[in-house]
């Protein structure tokens, strides 16, 4: 099935990606999810009750979908489901296993359209629309760019800043810093930067992509 794909990724930890996805899930009833992991068949060096799945990885690509499989109250996917999924599915990965991963998660889905959260598999394949995600106030916590966001900044259709206290002035650094890091985005693609007081702004505008693709592929069909 054809469906509009819509990534959430993040330009460090802890942005706030799952939340945005889950805010934008309750503005696309119907719609499934995926969360992307990648693993290490060693300790990440974090507490391993709390996030390490190196004893969840296997030699190929480990989905766990539906709602016995990925329910759990406290966890992304449980979010998700909460949120109104259709259906989540979740996909856990060895670094070489991200294109197999991705391309084996989506082949599942069943619905108009899908979220994705993650950073890794936009290097592997072409999304519909891609949010990168980021914290507006920069501290030690959110200081850290993810490598993997390189591929994100590449393919941002939207830079979306979790402002909790209204302060949109860390904009101007974040985009300086991810210009230095990852080279400067095209301005010809005229990259918008929602706030948190933009959401409705950034669903709608995700609401136009869905209809633009469905009226394309309708064209096709006939």
């Amino acid at each position: 099935m054809v469906c509009t794909k819509v990534a959430i990724a993040g330009v460090s930890s802890e942005v706030g990606k799952t939340t945005l996805l889950c805010e934008l899930l309750r503005e696309c009833p119907g719609w499934e999810a995926i969360k992307m992991t990648r693993g290490h068949y060693r300790s990440c060096g974090k507490d391993p009750h709390a996030c390490c799945v190196s004893h969840l990885l296997s030699a190929e690509p480990v989905i766990r979908s539906g709602f016995q499989q990925t329910y759990v109250s406290d966890k992304d996917t449980g979010r998700y489901w909460d949120a109104g999924a259709a259906n989540v599915h979740w996909v856990i990965v060895a670094d070489d296993q991200v294109e197999k991963g991705i391309q084996l998660a989506l082949e599942r889905i069943n619905a108009p359209g899908v979220l994705i959260e993650g950073n890794s598999f936009l290097r592997f394949i072409d999304v519909d629309f891609t949010v990168l995600v980021s914290s507006a106030v920069p501290d030690p916590v959110h200081t850290k760019i993810k490598k993997s966001t390189r591929w994100a900044f590449q393919k941002a259709s939207a830079l979306y800043v979790h402002d909790r206290n209204g302060d949109d002035g860390g904009v101007d650094e974040i985009k300086s810093s991810l210009n230095a890091r990852f080279g400067t985005l095209d301005s010809k693609r005229n990259v918008p930067v929602y706030m948190s007081a933009d959401f409705s702004k950034l669903a709608a505008r995700v609401h136009t992509v869905h209809s633009t693709r469905r009226t394309a592929r309708e064209k096709q069909e006939r």
